[in-house]
């Protein structure tokens, strides 16, 4: 495999243990291992189930999962057409600096293209230089003007019961 073209497809049924694996690994970077509680189980409904919301791609190096991409569509009003969200990216660090995460947004970049897609996003949190650095070396804006609200636990379940 050429180091400058990593091998990326789309996620398969055996892929799921590594891509948990790799989810735990980055919620581990993130400084929240505590709040990633993903099993096998659930990743493979949310992917394989009858009805997927969520869509996968995984880099590989020397026939093993390495990275991975974990996106749903996402909706723009003002467009009138669908982008992709990318919830999780990641590239296990013994791997980063080859291409890997390159090559899975670009993955995605021409998924968006086949589709007639908008947009492709993601969050990175700002401690994250490295991974902010990478994004703007591919042309990505940092959105700095949007601040992202999220309702979790108790308040979410306050206002639902409300």
């Amino acid at each position: 495999m050429d180091l400058l073209d990593p091998l990326v497809r789309t996620a398969e049924p055996d892929d799921v243990p590594a891509i948990v694996g790799l989810v735990h690994e980055l919620a581990a970077y993130e400084r929240a291992s505590e709040c990633c509680v993903l099993t096998e189980a659930q990743l493979h409904a949310a992917l394989f189930g009858v009805r997927p919301a969520l869509f996968g791609h995984v880099a590989l190096a020397g026939g093993q999962v390495v990275g991975c991409a974990l996106w749903f569509l996402n909706f723009s009003t003002w467009r009138g057409v669908h982008g992709i969200y990318v919830e999780d990216l990641y590239v296990q660090p013994a791997h980063r600096g080859q291409g890997h995460g390159a090559a899975l947004l670009k993955e995605l970049a021409r998924e968006c293209a086949r589709r007639g897609f908008a947009r492709l996003e993601w969050s990175v949190l700002d401690w994250n230089k490295l991974a902010t650095s990478f994004y703007a070396s591919l042309g990505a804006k940092a959105q700095d003007e949007w601040t992202i609200y999220r309702l979790s636990g108790s308040a979410l379940a306050a206002l639902a019961e409300s």
